[in-house]
């Protein structure tokens, strides 16, 4: 028998490592919203008692009891916030949860709108995340037309150096002939292509 079997935490963390990540996302990016919506109602509530403490001129909060229920996305809504978040890719949650807290501070939404604001985080992340795919994919194009057209230069070239050429022409037989060439230097070999033999 060994000593492994005798701490529960080797069996959890079995447990854990099963788990498939789109489920882990899910859950992730829920717990945001639904933490997102307490705090909502909770600044909602804020705003409220403050409102009323200003047109009363009596600040009553003491006696007040907040009610522990907060506002629940329905569960249509739900199975489709659920839904858009099981396409994201593990890589973007992070940045998906940043931008949401990022939006939830810049906007100061009501807890309404919450659920609806989460939803265009979550559209705008599956976008970027199509953009980039289509990024990666014509960058891939592109390097394997780039390798394949530089090995296409490097090993199968059609143009051939004949240095020891028969048909060499000499500044003297030209000079006798009276045509001097003024582009050609008469150092280079003779290039000829495969087609011409």
């Amino acid at each position: 028998m060994s000593i492994a079997s005798w701490f529960k935490w080797n069996e959890s963390y079995q447990r854990y490592s099963q788990r498939n990540p789109t489920d882990v996302i899910i859950e992730t990016l829920m717990m945001e919203l639904s933490w997102q919506l307490k705090q909502a109602g909770k600044v909602q509530r804020e705003r409220e008692d403050e409102y009323r403490r200003i047109k009363t001129g009596v600040d009553y909060n003491w006696l007040i009891s907040h009610p522990k229920h907060s506002y629940e996305v329905s569960p249509g809504e739900r199975l489709e916030l659920e839904e858009a978040c099981s396409k994201i890719h593990p890589s973007y949650c992070g940045p998906v949860v940043l931008r949401f807290r990022q939006a939830i501070a810049e906007y100061e939404p009501e807890v309404q709108e919450v659920s609806q604001l989460f939803r265009s985080v979550l559209q705008d992340a599956f976008e970027r995340m199509k953009e980039d795919h289509e990024t990666k994919k014509l960058t891939k194009q592109w390097s394997k037309k780039r390798t394949l057209s530089l090995s296409m230069m490097i090993f199968k070239s059609r143009v051939r150096i004949y240095p020891f050429s028969s048909n060499i022409k000499t500044v003297s037989e030209n000079v006798e002939q009276g045509f001097v060439s003024a582009r050609r230097v008469w150092s280079m070999p003779e290039f000829k292509t495969d087609k011409e033999f």
